[in-house]
């Protein structure tokens, strides 16, 4: 069963990639395009309390993430943000980063805070539709 936090932010329609102790989401809203959250599935509240496991595979994960995303929307720089303050979960709000919008089916997220700190509190909806179709397209880049 997935934790609280994985829950919260879409799981299971916003599932792109599930590790053993990984799973990465859709972030909705997008804060810029492509933005992803990075969720431990573990019910740790605290990064300190993740298995050696969880860290060892983290990695690869991170790795692929960077991989699928540059693929996807050719991103100029990734932030990766462990907020923590609503949500319990370990996990984190991966944001490509891009100098001008960026456009992928049908939507388009500028990045009102570049080069600076990523501005959340300004993120795009998307509808179910263009959420599939995100998760598709960014998937369809993804290591096998």
């Amino acid at each position: 069963m997935a934790n609280q936090t994985a829950v919260r932010f879409g799981y299971p329609q916003t599932l792109i990639r599930e590790y053993d102790h990984w799973l990465v989401l859709l972030r909705e809203p997008q804060a810029t395009l492509g933005s992803l959250i990075l969720c431990a599935k573990s019910d740790a509240t605290e990064f300190s309390a993740l298995s050696r496991e969880a860290y060892e595979e983290m990695g690869a994960v991170v790795t692929d993430i960077e991989h699928a995303l540059k693929a996807a929307f050719s991103y100029e720089k990734i932030n990766y943000l462990m907020l923590m303050m609503v949500d319990p979960n370990v996990h984190f709000h991966v944001i490509p980063r891009y100098s001008e919008a960026r456009s992928a089916c049908g939507l388009t997220v500028p990045d009102p805070g570049w080069p600076v700190v990523p501005q959340l509190g300004v993120a795009q909806e998307v509808s179910p539709a263009v959420r599939e179709a995100l998760i598709a397209h960014i998937s369809g880049f993804w290591k096998e």
